[in-house]
C-alpha cells in the first residue's frame, strides 16, 4: 500500500493493533490488511523487587500503554497526516504467568507477582505430584496454592484472578477471558480447550483448598481461542487508552495472549513439528508436538498455541539481563574517553569482537543469573563471572562468555527433548533484541543447541506485531480458515529470512563450555547463600 491509500484504510478504520507489554519494553503496533507495521510506539520499563517480590505497578502499566499509544498515534499523524480514530480490532499481549488477584469490588489484592519470583516451590512441587503434570513455579495456579500455604488473609477475598495480559483486556472491554495459549500458564488445559476438569476437581479436593468459598473455575478467566470475539473495546477503554480522546470505542477485541504465544504467530511456528525461539529478559523456546511425551519433566512445560496445539515449553528466567548491565559499564567507559556511541552502535561493537574468540571462550565461564533460574535450581540471583589463571581474559573471549552463559540454562532445557524425547525439528525460528545485531547470536545460538536457526526480517518486533496478526484474524474468523493456513497463505507469504547452521568449531567450543558451566553450578549457588 502506498502512503494515500493507507491513509484511507487508517480513515475507515481498516487496522489492527497489537499493544504487547514484555519484561523491558511496553510496545504498540498499527498494521495494515498487507500485514505492514504502519505506525508503532514504545515505552521502557523495569521490575521491581519489592518485600522480596519481583513486581510492576498498575501505575506503570497504563503510563506505559499511553505512552505507546501516543507515540503510535503520533507517528500516524506525522507519516499519514491523519488522525487515527477508529482501529477495527485490538489485541493486547503481555508476559505469561504470573498472579494478579482481585476482590469482588474489583480492588488488587497484592501486588502483581510476576513469572520471575521463585517462591512458589512448595507449591509447586506439590501441585506436581498431585497433578501428576509439571505445575513450574511461575504459574499463576501454584502462586495462589503457595499463598493457601502461607495462609495469606487475602486469599479469602479472591474474586478473580488472571495475568497481565487478561488483567489490560479486561480494563480495556470489561471481560473476563483470556487466550487458551495465556491459560495453559495459569493451569493445565485439556483437549477440548478448557481447563482440565481432572485437575480442577483434584485441587478443589485438597483439605487446605476446600475451606474457601470460591470455585477454581469461577474465579478463572474465561478460555477463548485465536479467532474468536473476545468483546469490543469500552467507551471507557477507549479514553484509558487513548488520554487524546481520539480513538472511538467498538473496536473488536481479540483473545488477550502471552509473549509466546505472539512470537509463535510471529514466527510462524505454530504448525505440529514447528519451533520457535524468543531471547530477552528471559528465554523460551516452543516446540509444536505431534506427540504426547513420555514422562513429566520438571524443567519442560506443556503449553499450547493460541489455536490449542501442545507445545513444550523450555523456560528461563534470564537471559540478556547481564549482557545490558555488561553493554553500560563499556558505555560508562567510553563516554570518559568522550566517545559518544549510541546503544545500535555499542552493541553492534562488543558483538562482532566475539568474531576473534576462542571456540570455548577461552576457559571463561559467566552465570546470568539476575534472580533465580528454574532450570538450575537456583533460588535467587548472582550474576557472576569466573575465571581461573590460565584462562585467556580478552574482549573477544569476555563477550562471547555473555552470549554463551545467556543461552545456557536454555541449552540444558533443550538437551532434555532433543536427547531423551528424540523431539524432531529440522529448523528452529528465533526472535528477540539480541538479534538486532545480525548474524552473531544467531549462530551462536545455533552452535549451542546444534540446531539450524532461522531469523525473520521481523525478528527484533516480536510479539506486537504478532498480536495485531492475531487481532486481524479476528476479521477472518476461525470457522473460515485456520490459524496456520491463515499465517501460510496471507502472513508469511514472501517472508524474509535468513538460516544460519552449526558450525563444528563452535558446537566444540560450546559443549566445553556448557560443561564447565554445569561444573561451577555449586559456585554460583556458594554466592547465593554467601553474599
Amino acid at each position: 500500500m502506498n502512503l494515500t491509500e493507507t491513509s484511507t484504510a487508517i480513515q475507515q478504520g481498516d487496522v489492527y493493533l497489537g499493544i504487547e507489554l514484555g519484561s523491558t519494553r511496553i510496545k504498540a503496533v498499527l498494521i495494515d490488511n498487507d500485514f505492514n507495521t504502519i505506525a508503532a510506539g514504545n515505552y521502557a520499563w523495569e521490575n521491581k523487587f519489592e518485600n522480596g517480590m519481583w513486581t510492576y505497578s498498575l501505575e506503570d502499566v497504563w503510563k506505559g500503554i499511553q505512552s505507546s499509544y501516543l507515540q503510535l498515534a503520533a507517528d500516524v499523524e506525522s507519516k499519514y497526516h491523519t488522525t487515527l480514530s477508529n482501529i477495527r480490532s485490538i489485541g493486547v499481549s503481555a508476559m505469561m504467568h504470573g498472579y494478579l488477584p482481585f476482590s469482588k469490588n474489583d480492588e488488587l489484592l497484592t501486588p502483581f507477582r510476576t513469572w520471575r519470583n521463585n517462591t512458589t516451590g512448595q507449591a509447586a512441587h506439590d501441585l506436581t505430584e498431585l497433578f501428576q503434570f509439571n505445575i513450574p513455579e511461575r504459574w499463576s495456579i501454584a502462586h495462589l496454592y503457595q499463598a493457601i500455604l502461607d495462609q495469606e488473609e487475602h486469599v479469602r477475598e479472591v474474586d478473580f484472578i488472571t495475568t497481565l495480559a487478561g488483567y489490560v483486556h479486561w480494563k480495556l472491554s470489561g471481560e473476563k477471558v483470556l487466550g487458551v495459549g495465556d491459560a495453559s500458564g495459569m493451569f493445565p488445559i485439556e483437549e477440548s480447550g478448557s481447563y482440565s476438569d481432572k485437575h480442577i476437581k483434584l485441587f478443589e479436593n485438597l483439605e487446605n483448598v476446600s475451606q474457601y468459598d470460591w470455585n477454581l473455575l469461577d474465579i478463572l478467566p474465561k478460555v477463548l481461542q485465536a479467532g474468536d470475539h473476545a468483546g469490543t473495546l469500552s467507551e471507557a477503554g477507549a479514553r484509558l487508552l487513548d488520554i487524546n480522546g481520539n480513538l472511538q470505542a467498538g473496536s473488536i477485541m481479540a483473545p488477550p495472549e502471552g509473549d509466546a504465544g505472539t512470537g509463535m504467530v510471529s514466527t510462524n511456528s505454530v504448525r505440529r513439528r514447528t519451533g520457535n525461539i524468543s531471547v530477552g529478559t528471559s528465554a523460551f523456546s516452543m516446540l509444536v508436538l505431534d506427540k504426547p511425551l513420555q514422562k513429566v519433566y520438571k524443567d519442560i512445560d506443556l503449553v499450547t498455541t493460541p489455536n490449542n496445539e501442545p507445545v513444550a515449553m523450555v523456560h528461563t528466567n534470564n537471559c540478556s539481563s547481564d549482557i545490558n548491565a555488561w553493554a553500560g559499564i563499556f558505555q560508562e567507559f567510553a563516554e570518559r574517553l568522550g566517545v559518544n556511541l549510541d546503544e545500535g552502535r555499542l552493541f553492534e561493537i562488543l558483538f562482532h569482537s566475539t568474531t576473534r574468540s576462542e571456540p570455548d571462550a577461552g576457559g571463561l565461564v559467566n552465570y546470568s543469573y539476575l534472580s533465580g533460574e528454574n532450570i538450575t535450581k537456583m533460588p535467587e540471583g548472582r550474576p557472576l563471572f569466573v575465571r581461573d589463571v590460565n584462562s585467556s581474559f580478552t574482549l573477544a573471549n569476555f563477550f562471547l562468555t555473555q552470549l554463551y552463559a545467556a543461552f545456557a540454562p536454555l541449552k540444558i532445557g533443550m538437551d532434555i527433548l532433543i536427547n531423551e524425547e528424540k523431539i524432531e525439528t529440522n529448523v528452529l525460528i528465533a526472535q528477540g533484541g539480541l538479534f538486532k545485531t545480525p548474524v552473531i547470536a544467531q549462530q551462536i545460538l545455533s552452535n549451542a543447541l546444534n540446531i539450524p536457526i532461522t531469523v525473520m526480517k521481523t525478528a527484533s518486533e516480536g510479539g506486537a506485531w504478532g498480536m495485531a496478526v492475531l487481532a486481524a484474524y479476528v476479521k477472518q474468523g476461525n470457522k473460515e480458515i485456520s490459524l496456520e493456513d491463515f499465517l501460510d497463505q496471507y502472513v508469511f507469504t514472501d517472508p524474509q529470512s535468513s538460516t544460519l547452521s552449526p558450525e563444528p568449531a563452535g558446537v566444540e567450543g560450546y559443549e566445553q563450555f556448557i560443561t564447565k558451566y554445569r561444573a561451577g553450578l555449586p559456585v554460583e549457588l556458594a554466592a547465593i547463600e554467601h553474599i
